[in-house]
């Protein structure tokens, strides 16, 4: 059980430091692994490229900025690690689907990546009952339909 608070430790570093650079030596630090490993165990627990989980995270942040304050586009960039708002405005339509302009106009759906948090769960402590039996012969009907593709 220790591992898994290792990790929900190193979710809540990376949530600390969204517009920081992540210090991916610090997060396996706290993993308690190396970065190779710490990379691969997030990736295959996670589903999903710790680089993208970040990114992610990011642009949920960065949503909710533009929505929330007067901030210019470009200093949000920039406090999300984009060093221009081209590289931003990319980043954010590939994520959201518009553009960051757009995003500030109200009613414009945008997704949210929450952050993740790992537990552990157990299946299968209960007892199954169960038995076999035969049922007499019966017919199944439906509708038959072809489709070339």
């Amino acid at each position: 059980m220790k591992w898994i608070n290792h990790l929900n430790k190193s979710i809540n570093y990376i949530e600390a430091h969204l517009t920081d650079e992540i210090d991916l030596e610090k997060l396996s630090q706290l993993a308690c692994c190396s970065t190779f490993h710490f990379q691969r165990m997030f990736s295959y627990i996670a589903e999903i490229l710790l680089s993208e989980y970040i990114r992610r995270r990011r642009m949920s942040r960065a949503a909710f900025d533009l929505q929330n304050s007067s901030e210019k586009i470009s200093d949000i960039a920039l406090k999300y690690g984009y060093e221009s708002p081209t590289a931003f405005n990319r980043a954010f339509q590939t994520i959201h689907g518009v553009a960051p302009s757009v995003a500030r106009s109200e009613g414009t759906k945008l997704k949210a990546y929450p952050p993740i948090s790992f537990t552990l769960s157990i299946k299968g402590e209960s007892e199954l009952n169960y038995r076999i039996e035969n049922k007499a012969t019966f017919k199944v009907v439906g509708f038959s339909e072809h489709y070339q593709v």
